[in-house]
């Protein structure tokens, strides 16, 4: 064979195997409201390392918990998410009051100085969907 039909054959190859790879869905990102919380009976129950779909909470975990209508977004149960001004991936494992929406609380464990000095502010969040989000 030639070397100029080889070169024809292994594009027409290439651009097959390109064509059949599946991409990898888009990433979503979001404008939230972020507070910061902390295991306290003062700020959530009467067992405050308790997550509303059960996981246990403990000091240096990055969890968030996010607002109800965030989750039909696609923030669900253990969604990794990417916080602006914040480094590494935050992990939903709590749900908040249905009377907030459009925010996410951060878990800053019990540093109570922490959560004050964050305080409230507007944050832009990213994550990539899982398939059953789609």
């Amino acid at each position: 064979m030639k070397a100029s039909s080889l070169k024809c054959l292994s594009l027409a190859a290439s651009v097959l195997l390109v064509g059949c790879v599946e991409k990898p869905p888009e990433g979503r990102a979001l404008t939230v409201k972020a507070s910061a919380y902390n295991s306290l009976v003062a700020q959530t129950n009467a067992n405050p390392t308790l997550a509303a779909w059960g996981d246990t909470l403990k000091p240096g975990m990055k969890a968030v918990a996010v607002s109800r209508d965030l989750i039909k977004e696609g923030l669900t149960h253990n969604t990794l998410i990417e916080i602006e001004g914040l480094p590494g991936q935050y992990r939903v494992l709590d749900k908040m009051n249905k009377r907030w929406t459009r925010k996410i609380d951060i878990y800053m464990g019990k540093d109570v100085d922490a959560a004050r000095n964050w305080g409230v502010r507007e944050v832009e969040i990213r994550w990539t969907p899982v398939e059953s989000d789609m």
